[in-house]
Parts: C-alpha cells; sequence; structure tokens
C-alpha cells in the first residue's frame, strides 16, 4: 500500500519511468503468451520460440532494476529511519514497486492477447492472428499464470538483489582529514576481450562448418546455425563485461598529456562513473552491433523478412537496453550532485561543468563508436560467406 502512494505522488518522469517499465513487461508477457497460443497448434518448435523470449526478458529485467535504483522515494534520506524506514526497508519498498508496475503490465498483456484470441469481443483482424495464438482453445489457467509471473518475479528478485544493503567497511567511511581516494580500475576488461574474442571465433567456426543444427527465429527468421547464435551469446557478454574498463580507459585516456582543469575534471568523473554507465553501455554495443549483423545478413530485399513477434522482441531489446544505459547516466548525474555543488560553491563556471560533460560523451563515443562498427563487422563477414 505504501508503494502504491508513493507511486501517485512521484513525479511526472518517475511515473514516466515506471509506465515504460509496465509496458516492457507487457510485451514480454505477450510474447510469452504467444508462445503458449503457438505451442497448443504447433508443440514440436514451441521450446525454441520459448528460448528466444530469454532475450527481451533480460533485457526488461535489467531496465526494470535501472529505474528502481533511480527512484527518488527509495533513497536514504534523514529522518527515514526514526519511523522505521531503513535501508532494507527501502529496498523493500523498491522491489515493491516493482512488482506493481511489471504485473500492470502483465495484466495488459493478457488483456490484448484475449482480445486478439477473440475470447473477450469476437476474433478482431477477421481471424488472422488465430493459428498463431491458438484461438478456439482453452488455455491452461497454471500455464497463462506462471508466464505472466515470470517477469514480475524476476525483476523483483533482481531490484532486490541489487539494492539490498551492503555492509561498508573501515576503507567505505569518509574521513574529512584525508583526501577521497580514486576508485580501483574495473577487473572485467580481460575476460570481456577473452569473452568478445572466442565468441566471435566460434561464430566463423560454426558459419564455416555449415553442420549446425537450424535454431530459428520466432516470425520465418530461420536458418542459422545454433553454433552462430552462440558465438553471439558470448560476444554479447563479452561486452557487458569490458564495458566498464573499456570507460575507465576513456577517463584515463583524457588525463593523457598535461590535462588542463577541464580535461582533468573530465577524466576523473568518468573514471568514477565507468561501472554505472560502462556495462549498460558495453549492453548496448552488443545489440547495435548484432542488429548491424543481421542487418547485412538479411536486408530488405531478403525472401525471409522479420514476423510480427520477431519484431516486437527486437524493438523490446533494443528499446529496453537504450533506455537502461539513459537511465543510467541519469543515475550518474543525481550521485555526483553534492560534487557538482561544490564546485559551484568553489567559483567554478557552468561552462567549465557543460565542456567536461561534453568531452566525456565525446570520448566515449570515439571509442565505443568504431569498437560497435568493427564488431558488427567482423560477425557479418562469416554470415554473409
Amino acid at each position: 500500500m505504501l508503494a502504491l502512494r508513493l507511486a501517485r505522488g512521484s513525479h511526472s518522469l518517475v511515473l514516466l519511468r515506471r509506465l515504460l517499465v509496465a509496458a516492457a513487461s507487457a510485451g514480454v508477457g505477450f510474447l510469452l503468451l504467444c508462445t503458449l497460443g503457438w505451442a497448443m497448434n504447433h508443440p514440436a518448435g514451441s521450446l525454441l520460440r520459448l528460448v528466444w523470449c530469454v532475450l527481451p526478458l533480460a533485457a526488461t529485467v535489467q531496465f526494470a532494476v535501472a529505474v528502481a535504483r533511480t527512484d527518488p522515494s527509495t533513497r536514504p534520506r534523514p529522518g527515514l529511519s526514526a519511523v522505521g524506514l531503513g535501508p532494507a526497508q527501502l529496498t523493500a519498498l523498491a522491489a515493491a514497486s516493482t512488482t506493481l508496475s511489471c504485473t500492470l503490465g502483465s495484466v495488459v498483456a493478457l488483456l490484448f492477447f484475449l482480445h486478439l484470441r477473440g475470447d473477450l469481443t469476437g476474433l478482431p483482424f477477421d481471424g488472422a492472428a488465430s493459428d498463431l495464438l491458438g484461438a478456439g482453445q482453452p488455455l491452461p489457467l497454471a500455464a497463462v499464470l506462471t508466464l505472466l509471473a515470470v517477469v514480475p518475479v524476476l525483476a523483483t528478485v533482481a531490484t532486490g538483489l541489487a539494492l539490498r544493503p551492503r555492509k561498508s567497511g573501515p576503507a567505505d567511511q569518509s574521513d574529512p582529514e584525508r583526501p577521497a581516494t580514486p576508485k580501483p580500475a574495473p577487473s572485467g576488461l580481460p575476460w570481456g576481450v577473452a569473452l568478445t574474442a572466442a565468441g566471435l571465433a566460434v561464430e566463423t567456426y560454426a558459419s564455416r562448418g555449415g553442420s549446425g543444427a537450424p535454431l530459428p527465429l520466432p516470425g520465418r527468421f530461420e536458418g542459422s546455425p545454433a553454433g552462430v547464435l552462440a558465438g553471439w551469446s558470448l560476444t554479447a557478454l563479452g561486452l557487458a563485461l569490458a564495458g566498464p574498463g573499456i570507460a575507465h580507459l576513456c577517463g584515463r585516456l583524457l588525463q593523457m598529456l598535461r590535462p588542463g582543469a577541464t580535461r582533468l575534471l573530465a577524466g576523473r568523473v568518468l573514471m568514477d562513473e565507468a561501472v554505472r554507465i560502462g556495462r549498460p553501455l558495453g549492453v548496448v554495443c552488443a545489440v547495435i552491433s548484432g542488429g548491424f549483423a543481421a542487418a547485412a545478413l538479411y536486408g530488405p530485399g531478403d525472401p525471409r523478412p522479420f514476423g510480427p513477434l520477431t519484431g516486437l522482441g527486437a524493438t523490446l531489446v533494443v528499446g529496453c537496453t537504450v533506455a537502461t544505459l539513459l537511465t543510467a547516466v541519469l543515475e550518474a548525474k543525481h550521485a555526483r550532485t553534492d560534487t557538482t555543488a561544490a564546485l559551484v560553491r568553489v567559483g567554478a563556471p557552468t561552462g567549465l561543468l557543460r565542456t567536461a560533460a561534453a568531452l566525456r560523451a565525446g570520448a566515449l563515443l570515439a571509442v565505443f563508436g568504431p569498437l560497435t562498427w568493427a564488431i558488427a563487422a567482423l560477425a557479418a563477414v562469416p554470415l554473409a560467406g
């Protein structure tokens, strides 16, 4: 009840982010229900369609966690502990808000699915989606409830794990007598590079072998060897692991060769925010590179077009990953509010802060842009051959 009251009294931008989470949850729930409807008439290929729902599901859960981290109603504030809202209670409140948003999306998905099946007002669109949705057959209630509960349960658990209170050691305590020490460099860069290289190698080997079992995408996007898709998955995981390390390296590069105040500030802030921004940026890099590779393989004139469910899944993956990155940027901006206020108090001009922000964005774009293009080109070469 408290989570519902806070949601009603939140800022319009906070409500918009929660509605986006609900919309993403509705999209994934609809994909899962469509998989169930397809399985009623075509049991043979239903498991593969369910596997392909994992990608938009993971992107939606990641976005839900990012929105929960930036929710102002779940941040520790002075006086909340006195009324019984400590760190553990705020984490539970954030998880409850995530559950509420995802459950709303699941309900919308169920209503839309039942409408297209003709269970509410008759078959729309002259029954064009009857075979896809299993119209005319009774739905198994237990399976429907289980599939609709997947997104709320996973998003709630992930939010609770991401925002759980952590014990702070002696090194985490602020000491006014000594300077703040810079954060160490992220340790995932070597593993990320190794996984990315291994993924590209697996993809190349599988595409040349030609003996891999087909793993069709839903919606007539077929004939992809399972080894190629496994290689792309390794590449995506490697980029997600390497993202924080690459962002930290960008911060170091900004401070090279006698930096001035602007480059020094931009580099230090980027190094401090490398973990927060680098991981979603690496995921976006993986998704864009995979999209470029798919576009090169299946162009506009290809006789095997994308189906409606494939388009919905791709839209969910791209939209959720980009929204997660933007949410992480907003979280980083809120995290350095005190630092920005301190710089303004000592007389730092506003133009200095804006130039430093532009330098950070330019450095990330200059590194991640060519990296995305190179990985997309390397991934498309064996597929086109």
